[in-house]
């Protein structure tokens, strides 16, 4: 039975877990059957971040056009161009015991892909959440469901895991952002062009 996050709750994943290695973090969401006369693109990324909140090199910033950390410790499964279908639209594996010692946390966010140029936002996109699977066992231990509180936002940080005490926790976070991922970038220290 997953625990089921409310915004801004943070829970333990390791502690009660101590061999918990491997999760498979699953971003699923619903356009609204409201037409802006284009797909909705979603993009789900991680942003690896050290204890000042930043990206230590855009290295750490793992998208659909970087899609695997160096170390091997975050890797993004690919694109999903539509949202369509059920379950998962977008999964990211990480495997704990890989992270580097310099980063502290691991944002997870989702974007609308040219949001102002198809005039998209997340008052349009419905049934967001965040999952956590212990991909040992496939067993779902969190799952948090963002709920309908977005409208002019562009952007999301869905939740983020982090080390605290020699565990990982996670915490549910559902912020908005507007300005789509360039402002995501900018706020986790990535230059952008």
């Amino acid at each position: 039975m997953p625990i089921n996050l409310s915004k801004g709750q943070k829970v333990d994943l390791t502690k009660g877990n101590p061999g918990l290695k491997n999760i498979m973090v699953g971003l699923g969401w619903d356009a609204n059957a409201f037409d802006s006369g284009a797909d909705f693109d979603l993009d789900a990324a991680a942003f690896m971040l050290g204890a000042n909140g930043k990206c230590p090199t855009e290295k750490e910033f793992i998208f659909y056009s970087n899609l695997e950390h160096s170390s091997e410790s975050v890797k993004h499964m690919g694109d999903n161009l539509t949202g369509a279908g059920d379950g998962d639209d977008e999964q990211i594996q990480i495997d704990l015991s890989k992270v580097p010692a310099n980063i502290e946390k691991i944002a997870f966010t989702v974007t609308i892909y040219e949001a102002d140029k198809r005039r998209q936002n997340f008052g349009q996109v419905s049934n967001s959440y965040i999952r956590l699977v212990d991909e040992s066992t496939g067993t779902e231990v969190i799952r948090y469901d963002l709920g309908e509180d977005f409208s002019i936002e562009t952007a999301v940080v869905v939740g983020e895991l982090y080390r605290n005490n020699g565990e990982w926790k996670f915490n549910a976070i559902g912020s908005g952002f507007q300005g789509g991922l360039a402002a995501l970038c900018g706020h986790y220290g990535i230059e952008v062009a």
